[in-house]
């Protein structure tokens, strides 16, 4: 369906929906309105009414932002989607993920599908500040209160960015991230990711076999399963070449699956709260992390925009700001930083299902999975060749939307510019697996090619790009005092 056909309102630039905070808070809708004593109209009684999405049932097609499946598809398209993260977050990062993702639905009005999780931004940055050595099977970080207290006040930082966007507009991010720059960083996100997913697929033989066995599940039931079968080809194929690995396992084909955990773990336990210590060595490491959880989030809404056919650069700022309170929240209570994540654009890609309320569903059951322990020790049991397959369609299709931005924004390859403000970036991210470290300050194979894909493009900008820019921003002062001009006669 044309885009204009479907949301006529985003192309017409003199057009503001009336769930817009932004509208809100000017004070220009009915006298009407029952107003609070600031005299805005934040909480009126219509921004209250407009502010979630007022779902229609969709059983077939692109399912949009606004449109939902039926209730058994939205359970198992809840499940689908934390069962795609699960393989990066702890159980106690489970429930600190179900807690961030309703903050977030409820920041961005449920306007902007995203699942929050732990981000991997954080890893290098936690173990070079708390001086972390992981041992299989051995103690946690003992500095672990470092840690959050340094992830606390990046997300206080982070909040702060959000704000401003929210305030001020989004232009600004665009002209200092541009579609070159959020595709590049997207693509970097996939390929980087990829490398794990590549060792998890063949760490064995065996595990090579099954990974190509989950990936053809996956892809084929995507594409020839009928009805509803076809929504949930990642839980479908996870399910399948589990049971495969277990009966080869069982009738002594293969090697078999260790149950001792799942046998050993307690059915309920509530998560580990930990209190934050802050340390300004610890934060001045962690902090910086906000500028790639930025350029993260914004890749992540031009992905998601694209894919459902609605642009969602306006809501950034609610994006960063819901984005930041979950960090914020979940390092209060000892758990880790979060963003939006990767994996579940993955399975979007997949179902072409971008309803909201999905992932209020999938948040719901985190939260809960979160106080069961032998749940997460079966998650865990997920042989590496299965997830590795899963992990690999999954980052594919993230490196693929990266692309996408470049092909529907028209950047232009045929510039020097931009090529290299995409290629430098793309390898880095593919090629790096260690940490870059300048003393105190540390990048990984994310936030390197992020850093590097900004500042090339300002310093690569050239002449004529800068005499663009302030040939456009003297005409806007003109036009702005032509304005007052106007409006002092009148």
């Amino acid at each position: 369906m044309d885009n204009m056909e479907k949301y006529p309102n985003d192309f017409n630039p003199g057009y503001k929906p009336h769930h817009d905070l932004t509208e809100n808070l000017s004070g220009s809708s009915s006298h009407d309105e029952k107003e609070i004593s600031t005299g805005h109209k934040f909480f009126s009684k219509q921004t209250l009414i407009d502010y979630f999405p007022k779902y229609k049932l969709k059983k077939s097609g692109i399912i949009y932002i606004d449109e939902r499946p039926s209730a058994p598809q939205c359970l198992l398209m809840g499940i689908q989607h934390v069962l795609a993260m699960f393989g990066s977050t702890v159980l106690a990062a489970l429930f600190f993920s179900g807690v961030g993702t309703i903050i977030f639905y409820i920041v961005t009005g449920g306007k902007v599908p995203s699942y929050v999780g732990s981000s991997f931004g954080f890893i290098g940055v936690v173990v070079s500040a708390t001086g972390y050595n992981y041992v299989p099977s051995g103690p946690g970080n003992a500095r672990a209160d470092v840690a959050v207290g340094g992830i606390l006040v990046c997300g206080l930082v982070y909040g702060a960015i959000g704000l401003v966007i929210f305030f001020l507009g989004h232009n600004w991010i665009n002209y200092v991230m541009p579609p070159v720059v959020t595709g590049t960083v997207v693509m970097t996100i996939g390929i980087h990711l990829s490398t794990s997913a590549f060792k998890n697929a063949t760490s064995t033989t065996f595990d090579s076999w099954m990974a190509f066995t989950t990936i053809m599940l996956i892809s084929l039931v995507s594409v020839y399963a009928p009805g509803m079968l076809k929504r949930v080809p990642i839980l479908i194929g996870m399910v399948i070449g589990y049971l495969i690995y277990f009966g080869v396992g069982w009738s002594g084909h293969g090697p078999a699956i260790d149950y001792t955990e799942v046998y050993a773990a307690p059915w309920f336990a509530a998560p580990k709260f930990i209190q934050p210590k802050f340390e300004a060595q610890a934060i001045s490491i962690i902090v910086p992390v906000c500028v790639v959880l930025l350029a993260e989030n914004l890749g992540h809404i031009k992905a998601v925009g694209s894919m459902a056919e609605q642009p969602l650069d306006k809501y950034l700022g609610r994006a960063i700001l819901g984005d930041a309170l979950a960090t914020i929240v979940s390092a209060a209570g000892g758990g880790p930083g979060t963003t939006t994540y990767s994996e579940n654009i993955g399975v979007m890609a997949v179902t072409q299902i971008f309803s909201t309320l999905i992932f209020l569903v999938a948040a719901c059951i985190a939260i809960f999975l979160g106080f069961i322990q032998k749940f997460g020790a079966a998650i865990h049991t997920i042989p590496s060749g299965v997830f590795g397959g899963l992990s690999i369609i999954l980052f594919g299709l993230i490196t693929v939307s990266g692309a996408r931005i470049w092909v529907e924004n028209e950047v232009d390859f045929k510039d020097s510019r931009n090529m290299l403000v995409a290629g430098i970036p793309v390898v880095l991210g593919a090629s790096m697996q260690t940490t870059l470290k300048w003393g105190n300050f540390e990048l990984d194979g994310i936030g390197l090619p992020t850093y590097t894909a900004i500042l090339l493009y300002q310093i690569l900008r050239g002449w004529d790009s800068i005499i663009t820019l302030f040939q456009r921003k003297k005409k806007e002062r003109a036009m702005s005092v032509n304005s007052e001009q106007q409006a002092a006669v009148v």
